[in-house]
């Protein structure tokens, strides 16, 4: 096996892996997945002790991945640190968004890795799945709050135009709006960090009262990765401390688009099903 050259082979290689991996391993999948900045610089005693795990176990689950110990994981996120600190130099420097190696530059080249990131990591059967549940499900349910509520009002809004029986949480008194939901329907979360704790709840109530749960979200170690049926990651990485969106939406029109094709729409979005096929 080829060891990670880059912190986000590195996070593939765990994405691929999370289904087989149980116990302490899983919590260090989850660590490095959720945390490359901390990782970076928290050395292995340290790592150990949070995670409740031997040194030793630590060093295994490098030597499992193809590296020769956990200094080197360690190496791996300082490279992704450092990646994106110089995108927040680059925008901080721009004297002109329009000179070259500015502002726009740098928007540009990170949202170009944010979608060849997010769509090249889509795993099929999950993406059908998704399509599945969102197409034959007699009604469902959408929640996305904060930073992600503009995500949720449009996948709402194009799932109306495509299908009957959409309700949009999120609008009014939360506990009243999940009393609405009934087994058999479907709730379409999404969510990034940093998560909002109702979307997190809205979910693990779906999943109790019977509803599969397709959640949009940023990784694996998210919260909603851990109560969904189906989940579906999108690259947040911005040019500066915020998170950007651009990815998310992209991801969360193209499954709108794929519902919209199995339920016969004869006039589909081609360009994002084009762009998906493309980087996948």
């Amino acid at each position: 096996m080829r060891a990670p050259g880059s912190y986000q082979e590195l996070a593939e290689l765990l994405r691929g892996r999370l289904p087989a991996l149980a116990g302490g391993q899983l919590r260090i999948a989850h660590l490095l997945l959720a945390d490359p900045e901390g990782t970076a610089y928290r050395g292995i005693a340290e790592a150990a002790r949070l995670l409740e795990v031997r040194e030793s176990s630590v060093t295994r689950f490098a030597n499992m991945l193809g590296l020769p110990g956990y200094p080197d994981i360690m190496e791996l996120c300082r490279g992704w640190v450092a990646e994106q600190a110089q995108l927040a130099r680059r925008t901080e420097q721009a004297g002109e968004v329009e000179s070259p190696g500015g502002l726009l530059s740098a928007a540009l080249e990170q949202e170009q890795a944010n979608l060849a990131r997010t769509f090249g990591r889509i795993d099929r059967p999950s993406w059908l799945r998704a399509v599945e549940l969102l197409a034959g499900a007699p009604r469902v349910h959408v929640i996305g709050l904060r930073e992600s509520r503009g995500v949720a009002d449009l996948a709402a809004q194009r799932l109306h135009e495509i299908r009957p029986a959409v309700h949009q949480l999120g609008r009014g008194s939360l506990p009243d709006e999940l009393a609405e939901l009934h087994e058999g329907e479907v709730l379409l979360a999404i969510s990034v960090r940093r998560y909002a704790a109702d979307t997190v709840r809205a979910a693990g109530y779906a999943g109790e009262t019977g509803l599969p749960v397709v959640a949009l979200t940023d990784n694996p170690a998210a919260p909603l990765a851990g109560t969904a049926d189906v989940a579906l990651y999108a690259e947040t990485s911005g040019v500066s401390r915020s998170r950007s969106l651009t990815a998310l939406t992209a991801l969360a029109q193209a499954l709108v688009t794929e519902v919209a094709i199995r339920l016969g729409d004869p006039k589909p979005d081609h360009a994002l099903l084009d762009a998906l096929r493309f980087y996948h």
